[in-house]
């Protein structure tokens, strides 16, 4: 079976795609908050099952908290 993973996002990518500014995911990872990162050399990078993983759990937690 190949690889099929795909490449690691950078912050401007997850900033993009979440619609948030970049300045909140810095925020969030100083907090222990948003999805988890890698640093890699003076760059983070994100996989993206990571990020979606993340999302769908916050918005379980929305639903769960009923908001």
């Amino acid at each position: 079976m190949p690889d099929t993973k795909r490449p690691l996002a950078s912050i401007d990518e997850v900033s993009q795609y979440l619609g948030i500014p970049i300045a909140t995911i810095y925020g969030w990872r100083l907090r222990g908050l948003g999805p988890p990162a890698a640093k890699v050399g003076r760059h983070l990078r994100f996989r993206w099952s990571d990020v979606e993983a993340w999302v769908d759990h916050k918005a379980d937690a929305t639903t769960r908290a009923g908001g």
